[in-house]
């Protein structure tokens, strides 16, 4: 019988193929199959070359991609037939540092189900180790110092593996075939409890124990996790989380919690389908969750918020902790406000030192800080009377704030888009909820979320993530993208650099930027009707700009209609005075009047109105703005929901909440206050969507005395039918929704469905956040098209 023909095959495949066991897979396959030749890491993916009968080869490649692990992702496979070399088997071989580099490894992942059991197995050898970790989980990102991923380029280098632990990684029957953070309690980190002078007070298991006796103390320990330090506090305890909001000088922003497992958070929070799921993901973020009302959770964990940011533990020290503790904790980020998250247990002993009463560290060093991810599930269907219950609720997933689970996961681009990509693009993002793009190639991979650059550390985190970027792919920009603002950090940081490195700084307009990002993300080309609805953003004509309708591309964009324009009284004070933002809309509405125009529920005195009144007059220090942001202050001010704001957005946060209570009580049956959209005077745009006649109505509703929950709800019903008359207007079929406000789940949804029902297509954001957190990515695919169109 003739002997069937040889083959050899070069595979060659793309995507996140590294950390998550791809090559012990393709071993085993291979193995299985009869096939010899070798498998490898590369710096931009895995190379394959496999040799055998063609019947086994085009099993091998369709296995290839059908039974891959579970967090692999591939984005492409290319095969070349090479000559035979008649290999005796198949082997893993030494990774190599040819070619492009490209980040391809997962983000860090959540502990999987197989070292769940073994961590709480008496019989296993890794019984209560803090530190196990598999092919399928574990960090990755946080532990990277270059590429390819081998254990010699993370932070796990310096801790020698032990003869069992060697024997795992070198057995193709084994799970920990290959897997590079590979440890046990005899070769790798240790756990050890530190009081607040860094001296060692328990260590290993005593460690732990002491940590759980601390916590039901109602004191406060800063616990060294996966990508930086949490600050843990007992959430059922009203005096402990005061007092720990006192000490980070945290006034009402929430704290996320963590809960022992899915059971115990149905106790306080009502879960969807589709929140359980993304709580138990290899991601495993914190989700915003609806707050039950018979909660035993402190009033002090999110202070008036109808909302929970949960967590289940994702690392192994977690399980161990919340198994001991079984009830829970307030777990927020390990920093003081407007600073970024600690890495170092020495720096944490300087910067959380006056917060945390003691310390559980360990000697795992954390290569970059990666923060707790946020998400959100938004119902594409509010409106429940006019919904069908026979078909399928839709939800979509939206990422507020982008860091573990799902960095450094690239954003693939368009075919389109690709082409006109020449070099790499480093872009520097904004000034809140920063973050750093590089694009190369057919990818944009995003920084971690590092947060506002306000403080001496937040910069010094900025510009350490902007050279560990380029040190890591080892590449040197050929053009460099900021915000058009002069004044932000990120813009003067890019100045300079791109000076030193002799490239061009391509500055892009910050909502022309957000509506990029949205279409970068859904591989759009054209031209979109991009509505960028936030606080501000520096216009072209070097105004505040926040209410914004473009028609846009990659490679331009035309004001087409935004906001009637008022004052924002006092600049950047105007964020946390909510009143000052309703002073300069009633202003616009009435003039002089405003100054004697009294409401119960404006808490706003007559000097106070007065004093604001001479600002308006003289012009001073209150530049105009169109800032949708600033227009839910005023609703928020003019209702009394809000009179100051402790933080960012908490005025239109008071504003949501109310009129999401109002959805759920009347059944989403309200109509909206009127907006007028007029033609505008001013050259740079064709429309003016006038604001004046909703602001007009709600006063009139508020001296009828119509509850604060009705008139938010027909606030939030007015914008989006204002959005579709200048949808319509505007005549584009694909319109993209953008911006911070868009964070806003009723909103989004409102706006959507009637978007929808008009015959638009409308894209709103899942990959990365519609806030700041994404403006890197469109100013990278922005700033691509420029440099293309000047080469």
């Amino acid at each position: 019988m003739r002997k069937a023909l040889t083959q050899r095959v070069q595979v060659n495949v793309q995507g996140t193929v590294q950390g998550v066991g791809f090559r012990p897979f393709v071993y085993r396959l291979a193995r299985e199959l009869k096939l010899s030749g070798w498998v490898r890491n590369t710096r931009n993916g895995v190379v394959v070359e496999v040799e055998g009968t063609a019947e086994a080869m085009e099993t091998f490649l369709d296995r290839l991609q059908a039974d891959a692990p579970a967090s692999a992702c591939i984005e492409a496979i290319h095969t070349n037939i090479i000559p035979a070399r008649g290999d005796a088997s198949f082997a893993i071989v030494t990774s190599t540092s040819l070619g492009e580099r490209c980040l391809v490894i997962p983000p860090d992942l959540a502990t999987c189900e197989d070292c769940r059991r073994e961590l709480f197995d008496p019989q296993d050898r890794r019984f209560r180790y803090p530190f196990i970790t598999c092919t399928q989980c574990g960090p990755r990102c946080s532990l990277l110092t270059a590429i390819p991923y081998q254990r010699s380029n993370t932070t796990m280098a310096g801790f020698g593996l032990c003869s069992a632990c060697r024997a795992e990684y070198e057995s193709e029957a084994d799970r920990r075939f290959h897997a590079e953070p590979i440890a046990c309690s005899k070769c790798g980190p240790r756990l050890s409890l530190w009081d607040e002078q860094g001296c060692e007070i328990a260590a290993e298991e005593g460690a732990l124990q002491r940590v759980v006796a601390l916590l039901a103390e109602g004191l406060i320990v800063a616990v060294k996790g996966l990508g930086g330090f949490q600050l843990w506090v007992d959430a059922q305890s009203e005096e402990a989380v005061r007092r720990l909001r006192d000490r980070k000088q945290r006034a009402d922003k929430p704290f996320a919690v963590l809960f022992p497992s899915i059971a115990a958070t149905r106790n306080d929070c009502l879960l969807s389908s589709e929140e359980e799921s993304l709580l138990c993901s290899p991601q495993a973020p914190i989700v915003l969750v609806r707050k039950r009302q018979d909660s035993a959770l402190a009033e002090a964990v999110a202070p008036g918020n109808p909302y929970l940011g949960v967590m289940v533990p994702a690392t192994p020290l977690h399980h161990l902790l919340m198994a001991s503790l079984k009830r829970p904790m307030v777990a927020t980020s390990g920093n003081r406000s407007e600073e970024p998250i600690v890495i170092d247990e020495r720096e944490a002993l300087v910067r959380l030192r006056g917060i945390a009463d003691a310390f559980l560290v360990h000697d795992r060093p954390i290569s970059r800080p990666v923060d707790d991810s946020v998400v959100l599930v938004v119902d594409r269907t509010p409106e429940n009377n006019e919904r069908d219950e026979t078909q399928k609720r839709k939800a979509d997933q939206m990422i507020l704030r982008r860091a573990r689970g799902y960095v450094p996961q690239p954003i693939r681009l368009s075919d389109g888009l690709v082409n006109k990509a020449q070099g790499s693009i480093l872009a520097v993002g904004g000034h809140l909820k920063n973050t750093v793009a590089l694009l190369m190639g057919h990818r944009v991979v995003l920084s971690q979320h590092l947060g506002d650059l306000s403080t001496v550390e937040a910069d010094k985190a900025f510009r350490q993530t902007i050279e560990g970027l380029q040190r890591l792919l080892a590449v040197k920009p050929q053009a460099i993208a900021c915000d058009l603002h002069p004044d932000y950090r990120s813009t003067g940081v890019a100045q300079k650099l791109a000076a030193r490195l002799s490239v061009p700084l391509v500055p892009v307009q910050h909502h022309h930027a957000h509506v990029a990002s949205g279409m970068a993300e859904h591989k759009l080309d054209g031209e979109v009707l991009g509505i960028a609805w936030d606080g501000a953003g520096y216009g072209t004509d070097g105004q505040v700009w926040g209410g914004e309708f473009l028609i846009a591309s990659y490679r331009q964009f035309t004001r087409f209609a935004s906001l009637r324009p008022f004052r924002l009284l006092g600049g950047e004070a105007a964020m946390k005075a909510p009143g000052r933002s309703a002073a300069a809309a009633l202003w616009e509405l009435m003039g002089e009047t405003m100054v004697h125009h009294e409401l119960p529920s404006w808490n706003m005195t007559g000097y106070q109105r007065a004093h604001l009144a001479a600002l308006l007059r003289s012009g001073i220090a209150s530049p105009w703005t169109t800032s949708m942001g600033r227009l839910f202050d005023t609703v928020a001010s003019l209702t009394g929901l809000c009179a100051q704001a402790s933080f960012e957005g908490q005025a239109a946060m008071a504003v949501q909440f109310a009129a999401e209570r109002e959805w759920e009580a009347g059944g989403g049956r309200v109509q909206g206050y009127p907006i007028e959209l007029v033609t505008s005077e001013s050259s740079d745009t064709r429309w003016v969507v006038d604001w004046r006649p909703m602001i007009s109505a709600t006063l009139d509703d508020l001296r009828r005395g119509h509850r604060p929950e009705l008139i938010t709800a027909r606030v939030h019903v007015g914008l989006a039918e204002g959005a579709v008359r200048v949808a319509q207007a505007a005549g584009l079929p694909r319109v993209v929704l953008t911006g911070g406000c868009f964070q806003n789940r009723l909103l989004l949804s409102l706006v959507r469905q009637r978007l929808e029902r008009a015959g638009f297509t409308v894209y709103s954001h899942s990959l990365v956040p519609p806030n700041d957190g994404g403006l890197s990515l469109g100013q990278a695919v922005v700033a691509a098209y420029s440099v293309s169109r000047e080469a």
